[in-house]
C-alpha cells in the first residue's frame, strides 16, 4: 500500500483536531475569563529508504503529521461592566476557589461571583472563594459579621481586601481574596465551568508548579478590579483565519488520498 494514504490519513486527523480547537473558541467567545486554545503540528518518524555514504540523512521518506500540543494562551481579556459583586484580576493571577464537598481547589478568571444562602463568596456552581481572614492562613470567605449585626453591603479594593458596612453605621474587615500564580500555567487543564485543575495532582494544582497564593498586587500579581468582568480574549478575525486555513488543510489531505487511490488502481490495471 502507498505510504501517502497513511501520511494524507495523519493529516486529516490533524487538521480536524485543529478545527475542533478553532470551533470551541469561537463557541466561547462570550464565555466570561475563557483563555483561547492553539493547536500545533509536529512532523512523524520519518522512514530511511536508502543510507547515506557520505555522512548525510540519506534518503528519507516522512510518514506524516502529529499533534503536538493544544495549548491555551493566557494573556488579558478585556473588561465589561458587570454587577456590584464581580471581580476581574487586573494582570496577572487566578482566583482560587475550592469544593466544599471534595476539597479540591481549582483555579480561574472567571470572577462572576455571588454570596450564597450561608454568606459565603462562591463561583456560579457554588465552588468558595478562597482568601484569608487572619493574613496568613488561606481559606472560605464568609461576608457575615462576626457580631451577628445585620450587613447592608459590601466592597472589595483592588488589594482584595473585603470591607462589609453594617445597620450600625460602622464598618469591618472580612478578610482578604488571595491570587495564585504558577511557574507553568499550560499543565493547567481545563475540567469545565471556567475552572482549571493542575495536569499532576501532587497537591492543590501541583502540575502546574503553584507558586503560593498570595495578596493582589504582591509577588507579582495583579490587582483587583470590583464590578467588572474580564471577557474572553478570543480574537474572532484570527478564528476565522485559521478555520479556513484548517479546512483547505484538511482539503490537500483529502485529495493525497483520492490521488493515492488514483495511483493503486492504476497499478492494479497492469495486469489486464
Amino acid at each position: 500500500m502507498l505510504s501517502s494514504l497513511n501520511t494524507g490519513i495523519s493529516g486529516l486527523e490533524a487538521f480536524q483536531g485543529q478545527l475542533t480547537s478553532v470551533g470551541n473558541n469561537i463557541a466561547n467567545s462570550n464565555t466570561v475569563g475563557y483563555k483561547s486554545s492553539r493547536t500545533t503540528f509536529e512532523d512523524t518518524f520519518s522512514q530511511t529508504l536508502e543510507a547515506s555514504s557520505n555522512g548525510s540523512s540519506g534518503v528519507q521518506v516522512g510518514t506524516g503529521v502529529a499533534t503536538s500540543a493544544t495549548e491555551s494562551n493566557f494573556t488579558q481579556g478585556s473588561f465589561q461592566s458587570g454587577l456590584d459583586s464581580d471581580l476581574a484580576v487586573d494582570g496577572t493571577g487566578f482566583f482560587v476557589v475550592r469544593n466544599s464537598t471534595t476539597g479540591e481547589e481549582f483555579a480561574t478568571r472567571a470572577g462572576n461571583f455571588h454570596l450564597d444562602s450561608q454568606n459565603y463568596l462562591v463561583t456560579e456552581t457554588g465552588e468558595r472563594v478562597q482568601g484569608s481572614t487572619d493574613g496568613t492562613t488561606k481559606g472560605d470567605l464568609k461576608l457575615d459579621p462576626a457580631d451577628g449585626t445585620t450587613r447592608t453591603s459590601y466592597s472589595i479594593g483592588q488589594d482584595g481586601k473585603i470591607t462589609v458596612k453594617l445597620s450600625d453605621g460602622t464598618s469591618a474587615d472580612r478578610g482578604q481574596i488571595l491570587l495564585q500564580n504558577f511557574n507553568t500555567p499550560q499543565a493547567l487543564q481545563k475540567v469545565g465551568n471556567n475552572l482549571y485543575s493542575g495536569l499532576v495532582q501532587a497537591g492543590p494544582l501541583g502540575g502546574a508548579g503553584a507558586a503560593g497564593a498570595a495578596a493582589p498586587g504582591t509577588q507579582g500579581l495583579g490587582s483587583i478590579r470590583s464590578g467588572v468582568l474580564e471577557s474572553s480574549n478570543v480574537d474572532l478575525p484570527s478564528e476565522f483565519v485559521n478555520m479556513i486555513t484548517a479546512q483547505r488543510g484538511f482539503q490537500a489531505n483529502a485529495r493525497v488520498i483520492t490521488t493515492s487511490d488514483e495511483i493503486l488502481q492504476e497499478i492494479v490495471g497492469l495486469k489486464r
